[in-house]
């Protein structure tokens, strides 16, 4: 079983992750949610989103529907400066837009991205936040920040959220690199303070694939932050479900959750969680 993401999954994830996020809009009725601040019978769109508390369900979408069309213009110009990003920072919060045009129209721009990504190909030179990008760095964070914002819109409306153990494994391998490159400290010196001797995490998924390199090793007892696949033992040991553990270090889920079984150094993991949250 290849358990590998290609570009072009990536670029079929973006569209499929908006089309399941739509699902759940689609047929949403006005008035059946009721925003954490206001009186009941408001619109479901005006629903305060627990992950993001500063937005509601609108905001949420809006960001990430823009969010596609900023890296649509990036890959489509290959440009090589960052285009304004006002449209996905300052987000209005009415909500008189209906969930199903909402839906529709975030649908329509995670469609054209794809396209747009796939037609330039995985290694078309562009501006990335990173130094020497090329369009497969947007085609993997795109459909893994879709994957998160559905996890955040199912949490919103209190309903499932599965995925498929591919997408899961490659989402959080994803967000291990991330967070271990060394510009991280260009950007969050505090991250600094993670750093000390012994300070080791392990995360293991539970139901993985047999295949699977299910193993995540955190070590912090360096010049930088790192990870690798690894079963050796650590300061602290995470055990759970891997959809659980994804949400876990993208701050989707609380570590005392009862889906997971800790060993060791509670008070690090903690430490860890809140350092390197990933909004």
């Amino acid at each position: 079983m290849n358990l590998t993401l290609s570009y072009e999954d990536h670029c079929t994830e973006i569209a499929h992750q908006a089309d399941l996020l739509a699902d759940l809009l689609a047929d949403l009725p006005a008035s059946t949610l009721t925003d954490a601040t206001g009186p009941a019978g408001g619109n479901a769109l005006s629903t305060s989103v627990p992950s993001c508390p500063d937005w509601n369900l609108a905001q949420l979408l809006r960001h990430l529907g823009e969010g596609h069309r900023w890296v649509d213009e990036i890959v489509r110009t290959r440009a090589t400066q960052p285009p304004p990003d006002t449209a996905l920072r300052v987000l209005p919060r009415d909500t008189t837009e209906s969930p199903a045009a909402l839906a529709a129209w975030l649908t329509q721009g995670a469609r054209e991205l794809a396209e747009t990504l796939r037609t330039a190909g995985p290694d078309t030179p562009i501006w990335t936040p990173l130094p020497s990008g090329t369009t497969r760095f947007f085609a993997r964070r795109m459909a893994h920040e879709t994957l998160i914002h559905r996890a955040d819109t199912t949490q919103t409306l209190g309903t499932d959220f599965t995925v498929d153990h591919r997408v899961a494994l490659d989402a959080l391998d994803e967000w291990m690199e991330l967070g271990s490159l060394p510009e991280m400290f260009d950007h969050h010196p505090e991250r600094r303070a993670l750093l000390g001797p012994g300070r080791t995490l392990h995360f293991h998924a539970t139901d993985a694939p047999p295949s699977a390199a299910s193993d995540w090793l955190v070590d912090l007892t360096g010049d930088t932050l790192a990870w690798r696949h690894s079963t050796e033992p650590a300061a602290v040991s995470v055990t759970g479900p891997l959809t659980d553990l994804l949400l876990l270090v993208y701050g989707r889920r609380p570590a005392d959750s009862d889906t997971f079984e800790i060993q060791g150094d509670a008070e690090l993991l903690e430490f860890w969680l809140a350092e390197v949250i990933f909004a």
